[in-house]
């Protein structure tokens, strides 16, 4: 059954069906709007868009898979800040012809990720479009913290990072080459693995600046040192390079480097602390912040790729 056959009010009921209510909603889908405890008394907001062609592919990933990416992408976006997400808002604009099915399995995804901070789907809206198209807002409560900005971020500060880097573009590269393993590259690029609990842990150990990886570690954080006015440099001895990743860039004639420090969507944390601060459990020490401005790898300019760019 194409969503056109079910009606525009048989895909909400349908949708609204996978959909279960968090700790923090006080009034989930079904009125003019709902309603989310803020306990924090403010409110941390993000949004992201995930268009078909651009951001996935449905030859490459289910609809389950593509729900999973589109609520992480936000809800990593709120942990970066030092909040814990509580709510996410979706805007489903599709073709007229996409299955039934496929549009409940994105619902279950984004449920289904969301469940794993505690937050969830609380409403949104649908229309008819020549493409497919999943705009998700995330909200997220601070707990009484001061968020961490970009801009925190001091001269001889550590920069470390949570979660892993460059498994996304690995399996991002090999679904583009045709291949459809390593299966553990391929559903790295399908699911990220966020490290959401991560975020606030950096804020309660004195985190200066924070960031997401969705665009490439090296854009990030250039991004950091643009706001903080500082300079930043990654230690590529920090990394680990996985045997499936050797092998694959050595297969696909690829330097790993390039996934590590280029390759976004795996959406992992990185933040700066003050030296003398302890690092969280799960937190790995990859460089440091100096005087001067820009990114550097090893203490020279890195001739790679930097990271994803939606214009170009």
């Amino acid at each position: 059954m194409s969503i056109a056959e079910a009606g525009e009010f048989g895909l909400i009921a349908r949708v609204v069906a996978r959909l279960e209510n968090g700790p923090t909603t006080l009034l989930g889908p079904g009125d003019d709007s709902a309603i989310v405890a803020a306990p924090d008394g403010r409110i941390v907001a993000s949004t992201d868009v995930l268009v078909e062609g651009r951001h996935f592919r449905r030859d490459w990933s289910s609809g389950a898979d593509v729900g999973h990416r589109a609520a992480a992408a936000n809800l990593a976006d709120i942990a970066a800040m030092g909040a814990v997400p509580t709510a996410l808002l979706v805007g489903l604009c599709a073709p007229a012809d996409l299955e039934l099915s496929w549009a409940e399995e994105l619902a279950g995804g984004l449920s289904d990720e969301a469940a794993l901070t505690g937050a969830s789907v609380v409403g949104g809206d649908t229309s008819a479009s020549p493409t497919l198209t999943i705009a998700v807002t995330a909200l997220g409560d601070l707990g009484g913290r001061k968020p961490v900005l970009r801009s925190g971020a001091q001269p001889g500060d550590v920069i470390a990072i949570a979660g892993r880097v460059g498994h996304a573009a690995a399996g991002y590269t090999v679904l583009s080459r045709g291949f459809r393993t390593p299966k553990a590259l391929v559903e790295a690029y399908r699911r990220p693995a966020v490290p959401y609990e991560a975020g606030p842990a950096a804020a309660r150990a004195g985190a200066t600046a924070m960031i997401d990886v969705s665009d490439g570690l090296l854009q990030d954080l250039g991004h950091i040192a643009q706001a903080s006015v500082v300079g930043v440099d990654v230690s590529t001895a920090a990394f680990d390079v996985s045997d499936q990743m050797r092998d694959a860039a050595a297969a696909l004639g690829v330097d790993p480097l390039q996934w590590i420090l280029g390759g976004g969507d795996d959406h992992a944390l990185v933040a700066t602390f003050p030296p003398e601060a302890a690092l969280p459990p799960g937190w790995t020490a990859i460089g440091k912040v100096h005087e001067s401005t820009g990114v550097t790898v090893d203490g020279k300019p890195w001739s790679g790729p930097v990271g994803w760019d939606h214009f170009r």
